[in-house]
């Protein structure tokens, strides 16, 4: 059947995000593999992802019950939630007029072993009908060094807003219209 991309829903799902995140965080990846594969930064409690996905479900890939890739739908009301993205929300105020309704994905991330399957688009394409018409644009941010995620971002129709530095590192400003 393959693999099928569709809102959170469950519980369950939300632990194997968490499970999911956690092989693929920053500082549990070598660097050669960060390099190749890429790697999330972010690390979430499960009330933080369930309180995100009661605002608006996350997308989950699924290959029957099993979560095989994700990405986080963050309301910009979390903007001062997680301490590692509050920079992200004041940049984005810097250059987004409050006129426009956007929603903040939050992180994207795909099994190892389902990867280059076309489930990155898949995800966000059924991100953006998910949140249309209440948002009329996807922004997210992308380590500068995180070529291989920069990379798949820009091939899926997303462009820069801006470059900053914050936390150390530099970030892009991403967004998809």
């Amino acid at each position: 059947m393959g693999v099928i991309c569709t809102s959170c829903t469950k519980d369950g799902q939300l632990q194997q995000i968490l499970s999911l995140q956690q092989k693929n965080l920053i500082t549990n990846v070598s660097s050669g593999e960060k390099e190749k594969e890429g790697f999330v930064t972010v690390s979430h409690s499960l009330q933080q992802l369930a309180d995100m996905n009661a605002a608006c479900p996350h997308i989950v890939a699924l290959d029957q019950e099993k979560v095989v890739g994700y990405a986080l739908c963050m309301h910009p009301s979390f903007g001062n939630d997680i301490e590692v993205l509050k920079p992200m929300f004041l940049e984005i105020a810097s250059v987004v007029p409050e006129t426009k309704s956007y929603i903040a994905m939050g992180q994207i991330c795909i099994d190892k072993e389902y990867r280059r399957q076309g489930i990155f688009r898949k995800l966000y394409e059924t991100m953006k009908n998910a949140v249309h018409p209440e948002f009329n644009s996807i922004i997210t941010e992308v380590d500068a060094t995180n070529l291989r995620s920069l990379e798949a971002h820009y091939a899926v129709g997303f462009r820069d807003l801006k470059t900053y530095h914050a936390g150390g590192q530099d970030w892009k400003l991403i967004v998809l219209e």
